[in-house]
């Protein structure tokens, strides 16, 4: 949770999603960062949903634009980590025991 807020901050201050999707979609993807964050505080299965899906978006993108061993090497092992946070066995079973 606390990844998703900082990247949602983060984001904001030094406009990492704007330069990969634009300001648009860069927007976006900050406040389903911060959407996610809140979701998965407030234990809901939606943030949940949300939480991994802009954080594989992110990665999917950020691969795609600058490769693997980019210029965003640490920003990419943040997405790497954060989605394997969220998929990791015993987030997920959380997930589906105590998420309404």
């Amino acid at each position: 949770m606390f990844l998703l807020y900082a990247n949602a901050v983060f984001g904001l201050l030094f406009r990492a999603p704007f330069v990969l999707f634009g300001v648009t979609l860069g927007f976006l993807v900050v406040v389903a960062y911060a959407a996610g964050g809140f979701g998965l505080a407030n234990d809901q299965n939606w943030g949940y949903g949300v939480s991994v899906a802009v954080s594989a978006l992110v990665l999917v993108a950020s691969v795609v634009r600058f490769g693997v061993l980019g210029p965003n090497l640490v920003s990419l092992l943040f997405d790497v980590a954060l989605l394997v946070l969220l998929l990791h066995p015993q987030s997920r079973s959380y997930q589906q025991i105590w998420f309404k």
